[in-house]
């Protein structure tokens, strides 16, 4: 089972990866004492103790973020913004456009897309039966993504059509995918992203479909403990060096990780063959854990989304970057782990950084703002995060700016 397919990631945007190694002063961190506390009013855009990122032999970089979902605020907003910029009929490129000076720190940047996506010019669908536009999926591509996960509650709700046609996007925008299948083959391997520095896993699952039936059994990949770990052990075996896991489970708007996130993640993280566990679907921050030795992102949050006016948290999401090392006996592991709190406003709809490096100030009100720093930040460290090493994640404002 799981025999690996080789790909290569697209390149970093190359004028600001090199402003980002320019100004490079070793691996980017946040030191605990200078570790901002939640602001009280708009967030100042100044420099701060943190360092991008430095490219070396024996590390590299991943960034995760959590669900790309696009209801029809979002694509009444891109096609608002292509009436600016000129590329009709949508361009998503501006909602995303404040993630790219993040993800060009990363050597490699995962999405997520919930849900599947039509033909280029419609006609479009939200809740509950989603098909949105593809363009979504070249914007995400054009800000630094280079992998995307696909497998969700959401993944058949346009049928075997909406799916194949989801992953021809993928393919069209140049970004690798995993978590469904456009044929049984595909479904039995297992994506193994070639970096320069090491070769990367990437393996998901998803809880359910929201109770439709796919038309083949592999069609999406579940959560299926023993095949995941059977799909790492083989990928490890065709020489993987850096296998992760992306669990898409929880209870919507819970910041709590229920019992499944929980018994699953645990049982990855103890068979050894998992080296970072990160999940989504929740849309709520949940916590971060080192389990066994093994950091697991409970939950993401959303990546974008509309503004719900009954759940805060449904505004709310987490950007994790982890930086692993190899050490002396060419074993890879997690060697630092950052977090980034983001909000997602609008008139016009954007995602927004909750971070000294902010440009231009705050991203809403200085009241919003605070009390969603501080409630993303008491979720994250619930379980220790904190303590085990983890810390909340700041770039220069000279790269934040570019």
């Amino acid at each position: 089972m799981g025999s690996p397919r080789r790909r290569t990631s697209s390149l970093r945007r190359a004028t600001l990866l090199i402003a980002v190694v320019l100004l490079s002063g070793g691996c980017t961190s946040s030191d605990p004492d200078d570790e901002p506390a939640p602001s009280s009013g708009p967030i100042p855009s100044t420099a701060t103790s943190a360092h991008p990122p430095q490219r070396c032999a024996d590390c590299l970089s991943v960034v995760v973020t959590g669900d790309l979902l696009v209801h029809p605020q979002l694509w009444d907003q891109a096609a608002a913004d292509a009436a600016v910029t000129g590329r009709d009929p949508l361009d998503f490129e501006p909602l995303l456009a404040s993630q790219r000076p993040y993800l060009a720190t990363a050597d490699l940047g995962i999405c997520h897309l919930e849900t599947p996506v039509a033909e280029p010019e419609g006609p479009f669908s939200g809740y509950p039966r989603f098909n949105v536009p593809p363009q979504i999926l070249a914007a995400a591509a054009e800000v630094g993504y280079d992998t995307c996960t696909s497998a969700s509650n959401h993944s058949i709700d346009a049928g075997t059509a909406g799916l194949l046609r989801t992953l021809a996007a993928f393919d069209a925008a140049g970004l690798e995918h995993t978590g469904s299948y456009a044929t049984e083959d595909d479904a039995d391997e297992v994506l193994v992203i070639n970096q320069p520095e090491a070769r990367v896993a990437l393996i998901e699952g998803t809880y359910g479909l929201n109770g439709l039936v796919p038309d083949q059994p592999w069609r999406v990949d579940m959560i299926d403990v023993p095949a995941m770990i059977a799909k790492a052990r083989a990928a490890r075996a065709e020489g993987a060096d850096i296998v992760l896991a992306a669990l898409h489970a929880g209870d919507e708007y819970a910041i709590a990780p229920n019992s499944l996130q929980v018994e699953s993640a645990h049982a990855l993280a103890d068979s050894g063959d998992f080296d970072f566990i990160y999940g989504h679907h929740a849309h709520a921050v949940q916590p971060i854990e080192k389990y066994n030795g093994t950091w697991i992102v409970y939950g993401l949050g959303n990546a974008v989304t509309e503004l719900s006016p009954l759940y805060d948290v449904n505004n709310e999401g987490l950007m994790v970057r982890a930086s692993f090392s190899r050490n002396d006996e060419g074993t890879w592991s997690v060697s630092e782990l950052l977090w980034l709190p983001s909000l997602i406003v609008a008139a016009p709809y954007r995602w927004c950084a909750l971070s000294p490096d902010q440009p231009g100030g705050g991203c809403s009100s200085p009241e919003r703002d605070a009390a969603a720093a501080e409630r993303t930040r008491s979720v994250v460290e619930s379980l220790g995060a904190r303590e085990a090493g983890a810390r909340r994640w700041t770039i220069p404002s000279a790269v934040a700016g570019y």
